[in-house]
């Protein structure tokens, strides 16, 4: 090809590629991503601790990490489905109705309540010692045989129905600081056998969600610090029946929020 040809199709060549790329980089022409969203889940989900409360029975409040996370990030469709004292099951039967082939994101805590949460915090809050060890213990070994195979039907029930979706696994925090704090608070070994299995759950929790190929949002180093005890804590500790031992607003906004958006990075 002659020096001049050559030139000249050089210079269409690279006319063509700026014009594309103006389209691409160029600010305000390339179109946002879609993002239907879908909050799945128990109450660590539903926002439980941070009121007030939707008038659906499930305890869903707009200072949970889902709703405040859709708002930051101005979604294309958001549902809110999650329940207070939702169990897998409740996920499956209840929840995944709400996700659809273009449902591009699914957050869900879930496992705490099948591995009795309630009634743990219950026994070692107002038993005696060994009556709580019991307890952890029980739901140590329920957490180890048999939540795996309950967590591995709920992601996948969640994979079938969303299968164009990121899932987001959000873990349980550990809920105290074992530093004293008065006569009235648990024994710093209560406390102490508590986060031991809050860290299990984490673990078996994580790995279920690995093996179904989800991002697991491991809550524990955001709460650090800011547990049952701290000087600021970001856990309710006995001041209602319902919402004790979950987040409070900052637990959502500064504890959860923050483990979500660096799962999404």
């Amino acid at each position: 090809m002659p020096h001049r040809a050559l030139a000249r199709a050089v210079t269409a060549l690279a006319a063509l590629l700026a014009t594309v790329l103006g389209v691409v980089l160029v600010p305000g022409t390339a179109q946002a991503a879609t993002v239907n969203y879908v909050a799945l889940g128990d109450s660590y989900s539903s926002g439980v601790g941070a009121g007030p409360y939707d008038l659906s029975g499930c305890l869903r409040s707009q200072k949970s990490y889902a709703p405040l996370w859709a708002a930051a990030n101005a979604v294309t469709s958001f549902r809110f489905v999650a329940c207070g004292g939702a169990v897998t099951s409740d996920v499956i039967d209840k929840q995944v109705s709400a996700l659809s082939t273009s449902t591009t994101l699914v957050t869900v805590t879930i496992g705490g309540n099948d591995a009795g949460f309630a009634d743990v915090i219950t026994s070692c809050r107002f038993g005696s010692t060994s009556t709580c060890t019991a307890a952890v213990n029980e739901a140590k070994a329920f957490a180890t045989a048999t939540l795996p195979g309950r967590l591995d039907r709920t992601y996948a029930a969640i994979r079938s129905r969303a299968p164009n979706a990121r899932l987001i696994v959000l873990g349980y925090p550990r809920l105290f600081e074992t530093n004293y704090c008065g006569l009235l608070a648990m024994s710093t070994y209560k406390r102490t056998i508590l986060n031991e299995a809050a860290d299990l759950l984490a673990t078996v929790i994580a790995d279920r969600a690995g093996a179904a190929g989800a991002t697991f949002a491991d809550t524990r180093p955001t709460f650090a610090g800011h547990g049952v005890c701290a000087a600021d804590p970001w856990i309710r500790d006995v001041s209602g029946v319902i919402e004790a031992y979950h987040p409070d607003a900052d637990g959502y906004r500064y504890g959860y929020l923050p483990a979500l958006n660096a799962a999404l990075r």
